[in-house]
């Protein structure tokens, strides 16, 4: 497997951590609710909620890192653009050249 599709695989699993994060935030603060209406004690729901919001921006960061991987692998396999104009211009004159 290439860096580049590595990298890819690795963005899919962040979005699917990410999603998750969210699920179980949503949970969280149902649950602080719940606690909240039936007068409980919600510090340690709270201080999870805390370290799950905490969580999720690591895992946005990593999320960053990984788009910009696949940015720099991208740009490494791309031909220079000068070569790819050069070669877009044989291309173009090869096919009006054939149609003279």
């Amino acid at each position: 497997m290439s860096d580049l599709q590595h990298e890819r695989n690795d963005l899919i699993a962040a979005d699917r951590h990410l999603v998750q994060g969210e699920q179980r935030i949503t949970e969280q603060l149902a649950l602080i609710q719940k606690l909240t209406e039936q007068g409980r004690d919600t510090a340690l729901a709270g201080e999870l909620l805390r370290l799950l919001e905490e969580t999720m921006a690591i895992w946005q960061d990593h999320r960053r890192l990984i788009l910009d991987a696949i940015a720099r692998h991208e740009r490494a396999l791309a031909p220079p653009p000068q070569r790819a104009c050069r070669e877009a211009l044989k291309n173009y004159r090869r096919e009006t050249m054939g149609r003279l």
